[in-house]
């Protein structure tokens, strides 16, 4: 692509020794990433067939996967990159699939403890009961994907399940945003209707509402534990086509965008682009920003997620809340 963020395959090493200088110049004992993917192989083998395919979901838009490797290499990859703690965020795309990728992420969860159990659910019968084993057997975070799903999440059918999951308090990782291609169900106002009725269910924003930013910005500051992931945001990948709008000013707490851009005052940015200035409501919402990159998935080296957060300038305080601190405090690390 023309901004080079299709780039060759990293060199293992230097990639390695970068992302980890990054966590360590910020004085951090690793990353907290709550948006990686690990699934059964012959289902995660059938998403990157799907990406290569350029679907529809993709938006047509090139998407060469960076880290297409074993299972076993991946988590090795992750592992030397000083990921502390990772999700395995796997999701159906039919009836009858979620408990049986419940069943598979037990396993998984039990053979590799750095992995915050990771569940998912379905809008069907029986679904509040799946929810509730899931629990029993550990689950810690859920997936949740409107867009590959196809549902809409106020369906009354998942309604008793988002009441088990709120009273649960645990948090469920939701994509629902219409990027990189708009569903039937995507788009903020279901989701709204979801936490008009359960206002205490912890929803993790995947890729920060990707292309609704700002409406879901504005969830996020009516419910207090409403969060959002970083998730492909601000890179050079998701600017060509969904670009973060500088005008996400907003009701900060306490804080003015004169008192904002004064305590930003001539400090250096590595890419000081205009449509990524001062995006104050960030930091406002800070201690509700997670690290998430959809690792494997992504068509980037996975230190460019870091360093397009760096580039913000919204501060080391900022970043080490991002990437460490409030992932470990929600899930109790």
């Amino acid at each position: 692509m023309a901004d080079g963020t299709e780039e060759a395959e990293p060199d293992a090493e230097a990639e390695a020794i970068g992302v980890r200088r990054f966590w360590e110049q910020l004085g951090l004992p690793g990353l907290v990433d709550v948006h990686t993917h690990f699934m059964p192989e012959s289902v995660l083998k059938k998403v990157w067939a799907y990406f290569d395919g350029l679907g529809p979901l993709t938006g047509g838009v090139e998407w060469p996967i960076t880290y297409r490797a074993e299972e076993d290499e991946r988590l090795g990859t992750l592992r030397e990159f000083g990921v502390r703690a990772f999700t395995a965020m796997l999701y159906p795309h039919k009836p009858g699939m979620a408990e049986w990728l419940n069943q598979w992420a037990v396993d998984f969860a039990r053979r590799t403890p750095d992995c915050l159990h990771t569940a998912t659910l379905f809008p069907e019968p029986g679904v509040a009961e799946y929810v509730r084993r899931a629990l029993d057997d550990g689950a810690r975070v859920f997936k949740a994907h409107v867009q590959v799903g196809a549902y809409d999440p106020a369906d009354a059918l998942l309604d008793p399940a988002w009441g088990v999951l709120a009273e649960a308090g645990t948090p469920v990782v939701i994509h629902c945003g219409s990027g990189p291609s708009p569903g039937k169900h995507t788009g903020p106002e279901p989701v709204g209707r979801v936490l008009a009725r359960h206002p205490r269910l912890r929803l993790v924003i995947a890729h920060m509402g990707m292309p609704e930013y700002e409406d879901f910005l504005d969830l996020a500051e009516r419910f207090g534990e409403v969060r959002l992931d970083t998730t492909m945001a601000f890179t050079d990948f998701s600017e060509e086509f969904a670009p973060f709008p500088r005008r996400a000013l907003p009701r900060l707490a306490g804080r003015s965008r004169t008192d904002l851009s004064t305590r930003l005052a001539g400090r250096p940015r590595p890419d000081p682009s205009p449509r990524l200035a001062d995006p104050p409501r960030l930091a406002g919402l800070g201690d509700r920003i997670l690290l998430g990159t959809d690792f494997p998935n992504i068509p980037y080296p996975y230190e460019h997620q870091l360093r397009a957060l760096e580039r913000l300038g919204l501060g080391e305080d900022w970043l080490r809340a991002v990437c460490h601190d409030n992932g470990a405090r929600l899930f109790g690390l």
